[in-house]
């Protein structure tokens, strides 16, 4: 099983920044593509930036300029640097991974989704 946990989610101030983790544990062989997702009330889910293993990134265009994106591969570890936030940045953040695992059934690959973490932008 892999499981993915995201941290660093929480209160700030427009303007402000905040820093959100994703740690990947579990059976895996690698990490493929990594992305953040988010999910504010009343809305769809929706890409906030992605990352491959090769380092080769891609942002909404909301948050270009503003986010930055960026993994640990061995330690299957992805972040979400988030500056300048504004109030419409409000929303349930996810960890998404795209992870090649090797069990007794052979090598398969599937995504997994963290449970996610809050963040407030809000004076």
């Amino acid at each position: 099983q892999v499981q993915l946990v995201e941290s660093g989610g929480g209160l700030v101030q427009p303007g402000g920044s905040l820093r959100l983790s994703c740690a990947a544990s579990g059976s895996i062989f690698r990490t493929n593509i990594m992305a953040w997702y988010r999910q504010a009330p009343g809305n769809q889910r929706e890409l906030v930036a992605s990352i491959t293993n090769g380092g080769d990134t891609n942002y909404a265009d909301s948050v270009k300029g503003r986010f930055t994106i960026s993994r640990v591969s061995a330690e299957n570890t992805v972040y979400l640097q988030m500056n300048a936030l504004k109030p419409e940045d409000t929303a349930v953040y996810y960890c998404n991974a795209d992870i090649t695992s090797a069990g007794s059934d052979g090598i398969f690959r599937k995504p997994y989704w963290g449970r996610g973490t809050q963040v407030t932008v809000s004076s």
